[in-house]
Order: structure tokens, then sequence, then C-alpha cells
């Protein structure tokens, strides 16, 4: 079977890009043409029957990813499939599983069949997790540990794995010299780190680059090529170390596409407001326009228990620039494991995020939803408002939380509403006329 990329560098449209063109309000042709030069891709493993396919990149509208996964901490099953189905109730577009605790293949699995929409894995973190168990260690993991976990992912049905190969020796031996204020914040980046500076050898996922596009390119899953070296905090932004990385993942981005296989770049976690423009056009211009997904950015350091908000600030801004594809923050980012209700807020925060940075890139193909809200507003629809929110539950809760004396108007304005006694000065005016 053909991939997504063979497909479509031979002009034949396929039924993943029929539906993603009719998702996007676009023509097949245009996303088949966009695979071809690899600015979009569509996350679809060849195994998995139950999955919605997804389009990711150029001119398609910006995409939300939640997280979810047990810890050592917190290990319930069933909590996180309850996650995986809010995430996607309220609009998160694939769900990324980061299990680290429990039967991480029965996990996997479980979360695959819950959900229809794409589902994403770090594999080093189930390579890292059973070497600490079964040989002491999580630096006593093997090549065929890591290739072996990949492979078993895919054949799971996942759709996009992370997978940190632009972390080289070279720059963890400079950085070891040469530390950052925050060090390696990407759990995957350090697992490698440290398996890099115990053996002192090169990173496997790099040195056998080509065995992993083999792997992708026989159940055509997306490669996601992750900042390990992605900046923990705004003073370690756009940093020599990520920037090493990024050249090196950009040339990862031109050998995935020699080799017919799907790829897009994870983008930096911590930045001021300052750097996120730069560093997405950065990615863009280094990667060849490959789809770019970032976390948040976050723009501040200072506000735990609010960074869903600073995620979004970030996510906004980084969506305009020209960012594809935005991975939630929940309430609990740098707390702990987030509960149901964080999960359900990071999803909000992130779609409008997203939703922003449409209008601005998309134009009134996005804004309709919008376009429907001022309408209802305007006529004092309050069942019209409800029904375009993106949280009608939550909208409709504070309407009624203080019933107005005015029937129209809401308890904000009462009877002094703007919108009724501009409304009311009109209809006066008329009939002096």
């Amino acid at each position: 079977m053909a991939t997504q990329v063979e497909a479509a560098k031979r002009g034949q449209i396929t039924e993943e890009m029929k539906t993603v063109a009719k998702c996007e309000d676009e023509s097949p042709q245009a996303i088949c043409q966009r695979i071809a030069e690899g600015t979009v891709i569509i996350t679809r493993n060849i195994k998995r029957d139950n999955v919605h396919p997804v389009g990711v990149g150029k001119g398609l509208r910006t995409k939300v990813n939640a997280n979810i996964g047990t810890s050592p901490d917190l290990c319930d099953l069933k909590l996180e499939i309850a996650k995986a189905e809010v995430a996607v109730r309220y609009g998160a577009d694939t769900i990324m599983d980061l299990s680290t605790a429990g039967n991480l293949d029965e996990i996997r699995k479980a979360i695959i069949a819950a959900v229809n929409v794409p589902i994403g894995t770090v594999p080093i973190y189930q390579a890292a997790v059973e070497a600490a168990k079964k040989k002491g260690a999580i630096i006593h993991m093997t090549e065929d540990d890591m290739f072996k976990t990949i492979e078993k992912h895919a054949m799971d049905g996942v759709d996009f794995m992370t997978v940190h190969c632009g972390v080289t020796h070279q720059i963890i031996k400079k950085l070891a010299k040469h530390p950052r204020l925050m060090g390696v914040v990407s759990r995957g980046g350090a697992f490698l780190a440290a398996w890099m500076l115990h053996h002192n050898r090169e990173n496997p996922l790099y040195a056998n680059y080509d065995y992993l596009l083999e792997l992708a390119k026989k159940y055509d899953f997306v490669i996601s090529l992750g900042d390990g070296l992605r900046p923990g905090c705004i003073f370690d932004s756009t940093d020599w170390a990520q920037i090493q990385e990024l050249f090196n993942i950009g040339e990862l981005v031109k050998r995935a596409r020699a080799a017919n296989v799907q790829v897009m770049v994870e983008g930096p976690g911590h930045l001021p407001l300052n750097d996120v423009a730069v560093n997405v056009q950065l990615e863009k211009s280094i990667c060849g326009g490959a789809p770019l997904y970032v976390l948040g950015p976050v723009v501040t350091e200072i506000a735990p228990g609010y960074d869903h908000i600073v995620g979004a600030i970030g996510g906004a801004l980084a969506g305009l620039a020209g960012a594809d594809f935005l991975c939630y923050l929940t309430p609990a980012e740098h707390l702990g494991l987030p509960s149901l209700e964080d999960v359900k807020e990071g999803v909000i925060a992130t779609k409008i995020a997203a939703h922003a940075a449409d209008i601005a890139k998309l134009g009134r193909k996005a804004a309709m939803r919008d376009l429907a809200m001022v309408k209802a507003r305007a006529n004092l629809n309050w069942k019209g408002q409800f029904e375009n929110a993106i949280d009608p539950e939550k909208a409709k809760k504070f309407h009624e939380r203080i019933k107005s004396k005015s029937l129209e108007a809401c308890s904000m304005c009462s009877e002094y509403c703007a919108i009724k006694n501009f409304e009311m000065a009109l209809e006066e005016a008329g009939q002096c006329l």
C-alpha cells in the first residue's frame, strides 16, 4: 500500500485526503499537492481503522492536541480514558498518551480503542520505564529496546510519534560544559541525554534514522521530530542548543521527505512574547515549511495554576505567525497530573487560541461561527448565543446565575442594556421621521 506521500507525489487522491479536504473546505487537489511538498501531513496509521484522519499544516485550521497519561503517583486507566473522552468532547483534534506507569501496552491500546481521533505517543518513555524496571536504570535501555518499542506502537496503530532525533552527542557534551538555567526539560530528551553521556555514544535515533524512516514508511505514521532541547524558561529562549537542534531537525526533515515519510517539527516551549514569531519563522525557514507543533509557548514563568491561559496567549501568537498545531497546557502544568476539569479547561483555552489565530489566518471561512454569535447577540437571542459558544454549559450557567429583571437582557446591564436601548431609540426616531 502506498503511503500518503507516495500517493500525493503521483497525484493520486486518497480517501484520507478527501476526508481532510471536506473538513477543511479545501479541494482534494490542494491537499494532495501540499502533502507532496511536505507542508501538510495527515495523521493516520494504516493499522488503525477507527480513526478520523486529521490534516495539519499550510492553509488548514490550527489543530489542538491534549496530553493524557498515567504517572507513578496516579495510575488509573479509567480516569485516563475519561480524560481522552472529555478532551475530544471539548474539541481536541488529537490525543497523546504519555503514560509512564501501569501496563503501558494495555493503556495505549485502550486509549486507541476509546476515541476516534489520531493518537500520538513518545515511545522512548516506555523504553526507558521498562529498562528502569527490568535492568535497574534508564541508561541500560538498548538501541534494540528503543526501536522495538517504536515498532510496537506502530503495530498498535499509533498515528504520530515524537522522536527526539535532533539531540546529538555533540550538543549534549557541550551543554554539560556550558549549562543553561533550566538544562534539559524534555523528558524524552533528558532520557536520551543521560544515555549518551553514560555510554559516550551518539543518539541511536539520530545514528539509525534511516531505520526509523523505514518503520514510519511501513506503517505510514507521522514522525514528529521532538524538540528535546527546547528552552525550559524564557531566559533560555532561542539559545545555541535549541538552534543547533533545529538545524539538525531541518536536515532530518529533508531525509524524511526524500524517503516519502510524513514529518512535522515540534517547537519550543518557553519564549518571551517577542521571540514567538521569530521562532516560528526560523522553524519554517530551516525546515522547509514543515508543519510546526508547539507546546504553548509559555510566555511568562509566574502563573502556576493559570498556565493554560499563559499557553493560550503564546499559542495564539504562534498560530498567527504560522504554527499549525498547538499542544494544550492545563492549569496543573508544572504542578501535577491534571484532573478531568483541568483537561477540559486546557482544551478550551487552547481551542480559543487556535480559533483566534485562524480568524486572522483564514479570514471569514474561520469566522462563520463568530458571525452567527454576533447576530444572536445583536438580537438578544440567548439560545443562539449558547449554541455558538465554545462551552455552552458554562455560558448558560453564568447567564442564569443572577436572573435579570429585564426579560431580554443579562444581569450586567439589565434595563440599561445598550443593545436594547439603542434599538428602542431607533424605533422612536423612526416614528418621528
